[in-house]
């Protein structure tokens, strides 16, 4: 008889909502084993009926979707998001880092001491502990993979983002650093940059109609305003992320992924 092979295991942070919770969704659907960390308390809840929708609607899934309650910037409960994520032996195949804040958009002349350490400590700060803790985790996975997740404006800013924006960019310098440092253990750093996600709980229809007057659009114009004239979805995210832990990708580290339509100012 031909033994079953294990689930993979997977730790996605910023997982409460969004992107991450579409990840995370992503992934327990194809069968992994995932653990969200968010510093939300409904986390739990959230991520306990995303699991009960899987196991409803699809026969024989052999997946799970749990939650972790935790605050990144503390070590000791990032160490406790990873063994709640990791195996028996310690074994962690897949890190997503996704967590991160967005500070209010503010003039660099008026920026707030509190938002610029904030942004650094959450964006940079942590995921770099996250990674510090998941390396020795990840030595012991199959095709073990670091997915961070950037944004389009580490290569295209804007104004009054100063704080996100270089938080965004050296958290990419930290990625392509740890490509260049994990290479020899098989260990795969790759980086997603997605831009104009409208489809979390950070825009509601008024903040969405608000932020295309600023720009004399519909909301429909606003919500596509890329080469390719269409919406970007947190699912979309997703589904680059699952494409990176297939055959695919198993030879790529390194890359820079854009999730963003077609930027003007990138390409």
């Amino acid at each position: 008889m031909t033994p079953s092979i294990p689930s993979r295991r997977a730790l996605v942070t910023g997982a409460a909502a969004g992107i991450g919770l579409a990840i995370a969704k992503t992934l327990a659907d194809k069968g992994w084993h995932v653990v969200g960390a968010d510093r939300q308390p409904e986390t739990v809840r959230r991520l306990r009926e995303e699991a009960e929708k899987l196991r409803s609607g699809v026969q024989g899934w052999a997946g799970a979707l749990t939650g972790v309650v935790c605050d990144l910037t503390l070590e000791s409960d990032i160490a406790r998001a990873l063994d709640e994520a990791c195996g028996s032996d310690g074994e962690l195949d897949l890190l997503v880092s996704n967590a991160g804040v967005f500070p209010l958009g503010t003039p660099i002349e008026k920026m707030a001491d509190a938002d610029w350490d904030r942004a650094l400590a959450v964006n940079l700060t942590a995921a770099m502990r996250v990674m510090r803790q998941s390396i020795p985790r990840l030595k012991k996975g199959r095709d073990a993979q670091i997915v961070v997740i950037g944004s389009r404006n580490v290569a295209a800013p804007g104004p009054g983002a100063a704080a996100y924006s270089a938080s965004k960019a050296a958290l990419v310098q930290l990625a392509r650093v740890a490509a260049l440092e994990l290479a020899s253990d098989g260990i795969r750093v790759n980086v997603i940059h997605p831009d104009a996600v409208f489809d979390t709980e950070l825009w509601t229809p008024e903040t969405l109609k608000r932020s295309a007057d600023r720009y004399g659009l519909t909301v429909d114009e606003y919500q596509t305003r890329n080469l390719m004239k269409t919406r970007i979805l947190a699912a979309d995210v997703a589904a680059t992320v699952l494409a990176l832990t297939g055959a695919g990708f198993l030879k790529t580290t390194g890359a820079q992924i854009p999730v963003d339509g077609g930027h003007d100012r990138v390409i």
